[in-house]
Formats: structure tokens, sequence, C-alpha cells
């Protein structure tokens, strides 16, 4: 009788089947989480939208995978991404814009303290939904559960946006 073992990623607690992958500690996740983060990178990068759905990719998977050993960059850029699709309606393409903006002016980032949950969907969820405007939606879906999580950070992003490019 075969069993297999599983480990809960540490970004979400996902529980998923061990696999041969080795970890990379520039996220909280374990290296089964990071796969099918692979696998939905190679598909937001090949449907070549022109909204750039995936910034909303990097951006979610970042803040949902947060930790204080990352540089302050990836989360502050990721809740500036979330706060500016979800509160300003911005697409992934002018998120990106603004993330090459910000970098230019400031090279100082403050930290953002990870919630105690960061969201009620995952990267899986988004990857189980079928390919076309199902998982296009579901990424969405994804995306702002996170942001929501995050969303009592709105006022400290929007201070911070708005103070780097008065600079």
């Amino acid at each position: 009788m075969q069993t297999t073992n599983y480990r809960d990623c540490p970004g979400f607690g996902l529980r998923l089947p061990i696999s041969d992958a080795g970890d990379d500690t520039r996220f909280s996740a374990s290296p089964e989480c990071q796969r099918i983060y692979g696998e939905l990178t190679g598909y937001t990068v090949a449907r070549n939208d022109p909204d750039f759905m995936h910034q909303h990719l990097v951006d979610a998977y970042a803040a949902q995978h947060a930790n204080d050993a990352q540089p302050t960059i990836r989360v502050a850029f990721a809740l500036v991404g979330l706060y500016l699709t979800f509160e300003q309606g911005a697409t992934g393409k002018q998120a990106q814009h603004m993330h090459m903006l910000l970098a230019q002016r400031s090279k100082q980032w403050p930290r953002f303290p990870r919630p105690a949950r960061t969201g009620s969907l995952t990267v899986l969820d988004v990857m189980n939904a079928a390919p076309g405007p199902a998982r296009d939606a579901a990424l969405l879906d994804w995306a702002r559960s996170v942001w929501e999580a995050w969303s009592h950070e709105r006022e400290r992003v929007k201070r911070m946006i708005a103070t780097v490019m008065d600079n």
C-alpha cells in the first residue's frame, strides 16, 4: 500500500503532495506551490493579452506568500499593484508601469506586516479553473481575495505611492 506524503505551503497553508522540486526561499512557499505558480506563469505569459494579466498573478502570489525575510520592495510593490487594480481600476499593464515609475524614484520601501490570513483562494484554485475566460476570472477573484486580506493597508499604500511620486 503506497501512501502519499503532503506538505503545507507556509504562505497559505495549501496542502499538496510532496514533489521532487527543490526549495526556493524567495517566497514563503512550498516547492509544490511554486510549481503551480510556474505553470500559471506560463499560462498568463502565453495569453499575451494587452492588459497584462500576468501582473495580477505576480502581485497576488507575492502578497499571499509574503514573509519578513524578503526584500521590502516585493510586498510593497505587490500591494501597489493590488491597490491600483482593485481600488483604482488599473490594468496589469498600468500597475506594471507604476512599478517602473516608483522604482525610478525610490530604493527604500516600508515593511508591511503580513496579516494572519492572506486571502480565501489560492493559486491552485486558479489552475483548477478551465483555461480561457474561466481561469482569467479565477485569477482576478484570487487576486481580489488577497487584496481584501491586505486592504487594512489601503491608506498606507495610497500614501506611499503619493509620497514617492511627489518626490
